[in-house]
């Protein structure tokens, strides 16, 4: 392993069943075209023994720990979105958590709102992040920019490891991300380097 991708880490945001499930309330359309991608980055990243970190959503069953905005999809026996142990807060069918990869729970956009990200990762001496997971605009973008005003040294996003609701929202919004700094390339183009 060279020197770059021990202070690398893989950030996998969100890739959990009630972001893809069609009858969530938390939906990402055409999200499920994106699995693929972030398959291939994962095991990329595992050939290179980097740092893997799965950022989930889980909640609280009645929703006291969601945005105010979301808060109406929580109580009165409607389906609780992401909610801690159940089915819509597990990952996609076919990823998976290996050992040595770390899983990190959040209850907001940023995957370093609230959460240890940070001082995790300084620990482990990674100055660089590679994100891939959903949604564009908001937890990926969020996060992005946390990250860029924490000054890490490279981020790089997966455009195609990357979804949200339409092509131009995701389009837009991997614009203003570039207009800061980040790097986007597609995984092919990140696993050849």
């Amino acid at each position: 392993m060279t020197d770059q991708w021990k202070r690398t880490a893989l950030l996998v945001i969100d890739m959990q069943t009630d972001f893809f499930d069609e009858h969530s309330a938390f939906a990402v359309p055409g999200a499920s075209t994106i699995i693929p991608s972030v398959s291939n980055a994962i095991e990329i990243a595992r050939n290179r023994g980097l740092f893997i970190i799965w950022v989930v959503r889980e909640h609280d069953g009645e929703g006291r720990d969601v945005e105010r905005f979301r808060r109406h999809y929580y109580g009165n026996g409607k389906p609780n979105p992401s909610v801690k142990g159940s089915k819509g807060a597990e990952l996609v069918e076919g990823l998976e958590i290996k050992e040595g990869e770390y899983k990190l729970v959040k209850t907001r956009f940023s995957a370093f709102f609230n959460t240890n990200l940070h001082s995790l990762l300084q620990g482990a001496g990674i100055t660089d992040l590679v994100v891939c997971g959903v949604q564009t605009p908001n937890c990926i973008r969020q996060t992005v920019f946390d990250a860029v005003a924490l000054d890490y040294h490279s981020i790089t996003l997966l455009y195609d490891a990357t979804a949200a609701a339409t092509p131009k929202i995701h389009h837009d919004n991997t614009t203003d991300m570039e207009n800061v700094g980040v790097v986007v390339k597609r995984v092919d183009q990140w696993g050849e380097v």
